[in-house]
Protein backbone atom coordinates (compact mmCIF):
# COMPACT_ATOMS: atom_id res chain seq x y z
CA UNK A 1 0.00 0.00 0.00
CA UNK A 2 1.46 3.19 -0.94
CA UNK A 3 1.82 6.39 1.15
CA UNK A 4 -0.35 9.01 0.56
CA UNK A 5 1.73 12.63 0.88
CA UNK A 6 0.03 15.38 2.67
CA UNK A 7 -0.17 18.60 1.01
CA UNK A 8 -0.09 21.89 3.42
CA UNK A 9 -1.07 24.89 2.64
CA UNK A 10 -3.02 26.22 -0.47
CA UNK A 11 -1.42 25.65 -3.94
CA UNK A 12 0.54 29.35 -4.99
CA UNK A 13 -1.62 31.99 -6.21
CA UNK A 14 -4.67 30.57 -4.63
CA UNK A 15 -6.20 33.11 -2.10
CA UNK A 16 -9.31 32.78 0.65
CA UNK A 17 -9.68 36.17 1.24
CA UNK A 18 -12.37 38.16 -0.29
CA UNK A 19 -11.77 41.76 0.23
CA UNK A 20 -15.76 42.97 -0.61
CA UNK A 21 -16.87 39.94 1.91
CA UNK A 22 -14.31 41.42 4.91
CA UNK A 23 -15.53 44.73 4.30
CA UNK A 24 -18.99 43.77 5.03
CA UNK A 25 -18.60 41.55 7.67
CA UNK A 26 -16.67 44.35 9.61
CA UNK A 27 -19.28 47.34 8.27
CA UNK A 28 -21.93 44.22 10.02
CA UNK A 29 -19.94 44.27 13.53
CA UNK A 30 -19.26 47.55 13.79
CA UNK A 31 -23.41 48.42 12.18
CA UNK A 32 -24.22 46.43 15.49
CA UNK A 33 -21.43 47.59 17.76
CA UNK A 34 -22.79 50.72 17.43
CA UNK A 35 -26.41 49.93 17.87
CA UNK A 36 -25.90 48.92 21.10
CA UNK A 37 -23.50 51.16 22.26
CA UNK A 38 -20.53 49.71 22.85
CA UNK A 39 -17.18 51.12 22.59
CA UNK A 40 -14.73 49.02 19.70
CA UNK A 41 -12.31 48.17 22.79
CA UNK A 42 -14.90 46.79 25.09
CA UNK A 43 -16.67 44.34 22.39
CA UNK A 44 -12.92 43.31 21.65
CA UNK A 45 -12.70 42.76 25.74
CA UNK A 46 -16.10 40.96 25.69
CA UNK A 47 -15.12 38.77 22.41
CA UNK A 48 -11.69 38.06 23.86
CA UNK A 49 -9.71 39.10 21.13
CA UNK A 50 -7.09 42.28 20.85
CA UNK A 51 -8.90 45.62 19.95
CA UNK A 52 -6.25 45.66 17.22
CA UNK A 53 -7.34 42.63 15.81
CA UNK A 54 -11.01 43.80 16.29
CA UNK A 55 -10.26 47.10 14.63
CA UNK A 56 -8.74 45.17 11.32
CA UNK A 57 -11.67 43.01 11.42
CA UNK A 58 -14.34 46.53 11.54
CA UNK A 59 -12.10 47.80 8.51
CA UNK A 60 -12.30 43.98 6.18
CA UNK A 61 -8.06 43.97 6.65
CA UNK A 62 -8.50 40.95 8.22
CA UNK A 63 -11.49 37.75 7.70
CA UNK A 64 -12.00 36.29 11.18
CA UNK A 65 -12.10 32.56 11.87
CA UNK A 66 -15.58 30.92 12.72
CA UNK A 67 -14.63 30.67 16.49
CA UNK A 68 -13.61 34.33 16.24
CA UNK A 69 -17.15 34.87 14.42
CA UNK A 70 -18.29 33.12 17.06
CA UNK A 71 -17.05 35.06 19.84
CA UNK A 72 -17.83 38.50 18.16
CA UNK A 73 -21.76 37.75 18.11
CA UNK A 74 -21.43 36.15 21.76
CA UNK A 75 -20.08 39.89 22.74
CA UNK A 76 -22.58 41.54 20.84
CA UNK A 77 -25.65 39.36 22.25
CA UNK A 78 -26.90 38.67 19.26
CA UNK A 79 -26.59 35.09 17.04
CA UNK A 80 -24.22 34.62 14.10
CA UNK A 81 -26.93 34.05 12.14
CA UNK A 82 -27.99 37.84 12.87
CA UNK A 83 -24.24 39.18 12.29
CA UNK A 84 -24.22 37.06 8.68
CA UNK A 85 -27.71 38.19 8.06
CA UNK A 86 -26.75 41.81 8.47
CA UNK A 87 -23.17 41.22 6.47
CA UNK A 88 -25.29 39.84 3.38
CA UNK A 89 -27.37 42.50 3.70
CA UNK A 90 -24.37 44.89 3.45
CA UNK A 91 -22.66 42.74 0.91
CA UNK A 92 -25.89 42.57 -1.53
CA UNK A 93 -26.21 46.83 -1.20
CA UNK A 94 -22.61 46.84 -1.93
CA UNK A 95 -22.39 44.77 -5.01
CA UNK A 96 -25.50 46.80 -6.21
Amino acid sequence: MQKRSIQRGRPAGATTFDAELAQAFGAAVRALRTERGIAQESLAHLAGIERSHMGKVERGEHMPTLAIIFKIASALECSTAVLMSKAEELLAVAQA
